[in-house]
């Protein structure tokens, strides 16, 4: 069994599937979950009772939680085989064209791996959704372009509700009925989540105007806030991908 870990800034996910299951999508995985950084003993519990022998990390929240999910790992099984995730070499056919190749996150790297693998020859950008959002572009002949970073849809309410006086804590809320808001906790909902599907617009129509038709891939936690808005733009492309990272590494797991 392979267990593939992705840990974000927020929240660590994880998966698990048999190493001889085929690459297919949406992946065949055995088990799948999603916990808070101080909640990583669920993770333990969880895959208690899977035969895991190997086990792929992509981890951008530093070197305190890596240590961490190694000591887990390791308590489940001692000889398991840990691998760190990187962005530095090509993988599955995806080439990184960052100018310092190691600085680019490791779960961008994964996501746009996925991406390219479930779309091939198709010219891509890929939005992922979370404690910051990440925007980038993916040739058809899988050249990482680079991409936007961007805060992300949370915390962009956070901060207009923190450094203003007079606008509430709407931080939870963001149900949305309406782009042109008639009261102050909706304006503050609409702007942020119209914020990130502008930036979203504008990476797909840079990259078709240098290269002809794009398409949007997004995934992640903030996603289903953005969706219902994105319905409104049928001159574009896109599709919803769950576990983006995860099923990158899987990917990049067959592949090696």
């Amino acid at each position: 069994m392979l267990l593939m870990i992705d840990a974000g800034n927020t929240r660590v996910k994880w998966s698990c599937i048999s190493n001889e299951a085929p690459l297919q999508f949406p992946p065949a995985w055995q088990g799948v979950g999603s916990v808070l950084h101080q909640d990583l003993g669920q993770i333990a519990q969880s895959i208690a009772h899977y035969h895991i022998t190997r086990c792929k990390i992509s981890n951008v929240a530093g070197a305190g939680l890596q240590q961490s999910l190694e000591q887990l790992v390791r308590s489940h099984s001692p000889d398991i085989a840990i691998e760190s995730f990187s962005a530095a070499d090509p993988i599955a056919g995806v080439h990184n064209h960052y100018r310092e190749p190691i600085k680019l996150g490791a779960d961008r790297f994964a996501s746009a791996i996925a991406a390219h693998y479930q779309f091939p020859d198709v010219d891509l950008v890929v939005a992922t959704c979370g404690t910051a959002t990440t925007i980038d572009a993916i040739t058809a002949q899988g050249d990482f372009l680079g991409g936007m970073i961007l805060p992300g849809l949370q915390l962009m309410a956070s901060a207009l509700a923190k450094n203003t006086a007079q606008l509430p804590q709407i931080a939870q809320h963001f149900e949305l009925q309406d782009l042109f808001a008639n009261h102050t906790d909706q304006a503050i909902a609409s702007g942020c989540i119209h914020a990130q599907i502008g930036a979203m617009l504008c990476a797909v129509r840079d990259l078709e105007r240098k290269r002809g038709n794009a398409k949007l891939i997004i995934s992640g936690g903030a996603a289903p806030y953005l969706l219902p808005q994105l319905t409104h733009c049928q001159a574009i492309d896109w599709q919803d991908v769950e576990n983006l990272v995860l099923t990158g590494l899987w990917v990049a797991a067959k592949s090696s």
